[in-house]
């Protein structure tokens, strides 16, 4: 699903990541560790072509997209990648039902089925009776899985998930947590999650380990 091969990033004299390749298969959870500073963020940004790369070839889904213009890199970006961020991100002025449209919208979905989806995603997701409340009515755990039915509405092959749970407490995390294995179970989505919680970490297929901009 997912192969980076000898990735290099640097901000000016600051390199971040040193000859970084990694290769994930599809339907498999990953988890990254490390430190703070260790490169994963900005991994994980060039994975979902967020950044670039200085060096190194990406390829997801069987499309070099390292090689894709800018045009034509949004729309795979917007059809192929789903993003959970440790902070929602969903617009105030938006139901949680609207919010999670946005992208199917962007994709070239009619109302209709951009809300048919996202109702399945909420049925799916306990989220149903809370789809016409705006993020404030609704509680951190409510809010964050409004932002994975954002993340899944166009059907992405990958998930790329950065301290999904870091914002909420521990009952509400380890349910957060299951719910990404229930999602691949019945999606067979590949999720690759940059986490301090080692519960979560611990959890995955794989728990990769960085360092000083490489894995360890």
């Amino acid at each position: 699903m997912i192969k980076a091969s000898n990735i290099f990033k640097s901000y000016g004299e600051l390199n971040v990541l040193k000859d970084v390749s990694l290769s994930i298969n599809r339907g498999e959870i990953i988890s990254i560790v490390g430190a703070s500073g260790a490169g994963k963020t900005t991994l994980l940004h060039i994975l979902g072509t967020l950044d670039k790369s200085n060096k190194g070839v990406l390829e997801i889904n069987n499309t070099i997209v390292s090689s894709l213009a800018e045009k034509k890199l949004a729309d795979f970006r917007n059809k192929n990648i789903g993003f959970v961020f440790q902070f929602h991100h969903l617009l105030p002025e938006f139901t949680a039902l609207e919010n999670t449209c946005i992208p199917a919208f962007i994709a070239g979905a009619t109302k209709l089925e951009a809300e048919k989806k996202a109702n399945e995603l909420f049925d799916f997701l306990g989220l149903k009776e809370r789809a016409n409340h705006k993020p404030s009515e609704l509680s951190g755990g409510e809010q964050q899985r409004a932002a994975v039915a954002r993340a899944l509405i166009n059907g992405p092959s990958v998930v790329l998930a950065d301290e999904p749970s870091g914002n909420l407490d521990s009952v509400t995390a380890r349910d957060l947590h299951q719910l990404f294995f229930n999602l691949r179970e019945t999606y067979n989505q590949t999720f690759v999650i940059v986490t301090h919680n080692e519960e979560l970490a611990n959890m995955a297929d794989r728990k990769l380990v960085m360092r000083d901009g490489n894995f360890i």
